[in-house]
Formats: C-alpha cells, structure tokens, sequence
C-alpha cells in the first residue's frame, strides 16, 4: 500500500517497527548510485539470474519480518528493482542483507521508465517491481507497467504477500465475502459523503484507506447518516501500536474525538444488513 497521505510529524507510533531498519549508507550507495533521473538508467543487458519477467513483490506493511522467502530470493536475484522511493526501500533491503539495484517508478517518470524496463526484460533481464509497502498495483504505482509489459508479449508473475485490505478485513469482526474495496476515499468532502453513503447501503463490506486527518470527518459523515452503523478503523496494522476500534459509528467517532487519530489507516465500513452471527 502507497502511503499518499499528507506527511505527519514523526512520532513513536508513525516508526516502522519489527525488525531492526538500521540504513548502512554504505550498502545503499551502489542502490542509489545506479539510478538517473536525467537520463536512461542504462540496465545492463547481460542474461538474468532468474527467467525474464516483470515480478511482483509483496513488501511488509509496517513488520519488516512480514516478507516471503520467495520475496526475498527474487529481490537478491533480479537484475533490477523498480519501487516508489529509493531510500525507503533501501532500508528494506538493508534489513535482510540485499544489495541490489534500485530504480525508481513513479507517476512522474513512468512514461520514460516503462519502455526501458520492457527493453530490458526483452533482452534477458528481470525486473522486480514493489511499492512502499503491500501489493504493488494496489492503490499503488505499477498498473501501467504492467499493461504494457502485458501488451508487449512479456511476462508478469505476482508473488503474494501483506495487504493491508485483507490483513483489516481479516480481523475486522465483519463479513468478509463478498467485500468491496474502493481504495483511498476521495479528498473532496462532497465526493466522499456520497461514497461513504454508497458503502453503508451496499450488501457487502466496504474497505478503503483514509487519511488520519480525514478520519474523524469520515467518521462523522456516517455517524450523522446513521449513528448505530458498524465500522471498524484498523490503524498501524503490523506496527508496535496497531489498534482496531470496532463498534457503532458514533461511538469509534468519539474514540477518535478525544484520542488524535495517527499513521496508516484502513476503515471499514458493515453492509447495510448484519448476519444474524454478527453480535458486537
């Protein structure tokens, strides 16, 4: 999951937590040193060590013990990592002892990055794609990249891993299937009323991502709508203060009144009708 909220004020409970994340500069300096902005990033066509493909990675959500030995195996042997922001996987790799090339992939550079990945991997190289954290493509960069590498005739091969929608929905205490997941709510309060409306009148679960500086605003909305409607807001999962506040509407609005909402959050919101199994 692509953290695209406002940046907060670093706390306690905003540092990720689980494994040490100590950054060995001199370890992330071949990473780094490999990418140019201003430029082609000049990937080697020498054959990989694995087959040519695009991977998808999988990376932690907040522990950075929660990665797959598969993960890890394909980052140490590709021929290059596309990811959002060098420095923050940097400390990723630093973690589990990989030195390998980091490549950045973004909105901004993607319409120049994605023909040279797709040169590379048509002459024998491979290319992992992960995102700061979670499932890449998933209210996450990579989309593109894969539609055209797709289009192209290339492989794509996904390795499974965290995602914060199903690691929520999961201990939720709420129907989990079917579910509907509309990734981030919208900015704009009048889109977001109507979409928050939309979800507690649906016949399934709801999942999105919220902002903690929306949170409460959101959290109204429903609550104004209707005061007893289920919601759960899953806050830090994985982290050293992960929490999930379920109950009423009106009563996770006044948790989060008196107790300043703080980091990643992923909010759920009940189906218009309970199971009868549903007793919180």
């Amino acid at each position: 999951m692509v953290n695209t909220q406002e940046p907060e004020e670093a706390t306690d409970e905003t540092v990720e937590q689980g494994l040490s994340c100590s950054v060995d500069a001199e370890m992330l300096t071949p990473q780094l040193h490999a990418e140019d902005d201003d430029g082609e990033i000049g990937l080697s066509e020498a054959s990989s060590a694995l087959e040519p493909a695009l991977y998808l990675v999988a990376t932690p959500i907040g522990n950075l013990a929660d990665i797959t030995l598969r993960a890890l195996d394909v980052l140490k042997n590709v021929s290059a990592i596309a990811c959002e922001d060098t420095r923050h996987s940097g400390r990723l790799l630093s973690a589990h002892q990989i030195r390998n090339r980091l490549i950045s992939l973004n909105e901004h550079n993607e319409a120049r990055r994605i023909p040279e990945l797709i040169t590379h991997i048509r002459s024998g190289g491979s290319v992992a794609l992960i995102s700061d954290a979670g499932m890449p493509t998933v209210s996450d960069p990579g989309q593109r990249l894969v539609q055209s590498v797709v289009a192209a005739g290339l492989r794509v091969e996904s390795l499974p891993g965290p995602s914060a929608v199903l690691t929520a929905l999961s201990a939720s205490g709420l129907p989990t299937t079917p579910f509907y997941f509309g990734g981030f709510l919208p900015h704009k309060k009048g889109q977001r009323e109507k979409e928050l409306l939309a979800a507690m009148q649906r016949d399934c679960t709801s999942v999105y991502f919220e902002s903690p500086y929306r949170i409460v605003d959101s959290l109204e909305m429903v609550a104004k709508a209707s005061p007893e409607h289920r919601v759960v807001v899953a806050r830090e999962l994985t982290k050293k203060f992960e929490e999930f506040q379920r109950g009423p509407a009106r009563q996770v609005l006044n948790h989060y009144q008196t107790k300043t909402p703080k980091g990643e959050i992923t909010f759920i919101i009940a189906p218009a009708e309970l199971p009868k199994w549903i007793t919180w």
